[in-house]
């Protein structure tokens, strides 16, 4: 088993793509073109959204505009547990790299909790919507008594996110025994497919409240 995201079809390349959690954190993008069992990779780059081919991916048969779409297909798909890459018969079998996850990673993308947050907040496009999640969770922190008292006793910012964050997914998924390691594990599975900051617009309301 991996975690990765569903499979796109592209435009740019007769291939499919998906991105895929690799083992030092990052989001790899991976296409596997239907003529080739060579598979191409790319990195995406957190500072500039971009993908960053891979030393070995060849330039002629993965080009870049190729992973560009890639991303642009697979943008708001959250990660989940799947097995191996299956083509179409006929085509040549993909040789993927396919490392094992770490087993928390696995633990909580096969969790209900995981999978009650990711559908509470995907649009009616059905992608994972981070404008969803923000909004929700700055609407609760003008709702949670306990922010004003964090706030009174010089609570962090990151203490009172925190704080807001573990109490809305409690809602959400309706486990009052939720850990605050359980929540900061489903966010920064969430935060591994975005290029910027999961929570950035929260963090931001918090450090300037209107």
């Amino acid at each position: 088993m991996v975690i990765r995201t569903v499979l796109v079809e592209l435009s740019t390349l007769e291939a499919v793509a998906f991105r895929q959690k690799m083992p030092d954190g990052h989001s790899g993008v991976v296409i596997l073109r239907y003529d080739t069992p060579q598979p191409g990779l790319a990195l995406l780059n957190r500072h500039t959204g971009e993908p960053d081919l891979a030393a070995h991916t060849p330039h002629d048969l993965f080009p870049v505009e190729a992973f560009q779409e890639a991303l642009a297909l697979t943008s708001g798909m959250p990660y989940s547990r799947r097995g191996r890459v299956k083509l179409q018969e006929g085509a040549p079998e993909p040789v993927v790299d396919e490392p094992a996850p770490a087993p928390e990673d696995l633990a909580t993308v096969s969790s209900h909790d995981y999978a009650a947050v990711v559908k509470a907040y995907t649009n009616h496009k059905g992608e994972l919507s981070y404008d969803l999640l923000n909004k929700a969770l700055i609407q609760a922190s003008h709702s949670n008594p306990f922010v004003a008292e964090m706030r009174a006793r010089g609570a962090s910012i990151e203490e009172i996110r925190d704080h807001v964050v573990k109490a809305n997914f409690e809602a959400v998924t309706g486990n009052r025994s939720l850990s605050q390691a359980e929540a900061n594990r489903i966010v920064a599975m969430l935060d591994a497919v975005s290029p910027r900051s999961v929570l950035r617009e929260f963090s931001e309301h918090l450090r300037h409240p209107a």
